[in-house]
């Protein structure tokens, strides 16, 4: 079966996956773009509200690390880290896709 992205993009995705997925970051940023919703006035200075947010969000979760320091740090503790910075990575990721159409540049390119 077909997904409603791969039907939009042209691109198959592995049956094997639950979920599917957007396989390269032209399509990712199609996708990202379709989801944008903010005053296309500020089709620059939004996304990078956004992207400088989001980095903000990962710098003060590293911050964090570094004052608890490693040795504190129990595995359960590194393991929700790492969820959260990976979500703020993606976000970020999302931000900087919105950010690079309003130029206009595909990520692939970069």
């Amino acid at each position: 079966m077909v997904g409603q992205l791969e039907k939009e993009f042209g691109t198959q995705t592995n049956e094997s996956h639950k979920y599917k997925r957007v396989s390269d970051l032209d399509m990712y940023q199609q996708v990202a773009k379709q989801t944008a919703i903010y005053p296309r006035e500020q089709a620059i200075i939004y996304p990078t509200l956004g992207l400088t947010g989001e980095a903000g969000e990962v710098a003060n979760k590293v911050k964090k690390i570094i004052r608890d320091g490693t040795d504190k740090t129990s595995e359960d503790n590194v393991q929700k880290i790492s969820v959260k910075l990976a979500i703020a990575f993606g976000i970020s990721l999302y931000w900087l896709m919105i950010l690079a159409l309003s130029f206009p540049t595909l990520l692939t390119i970069i």
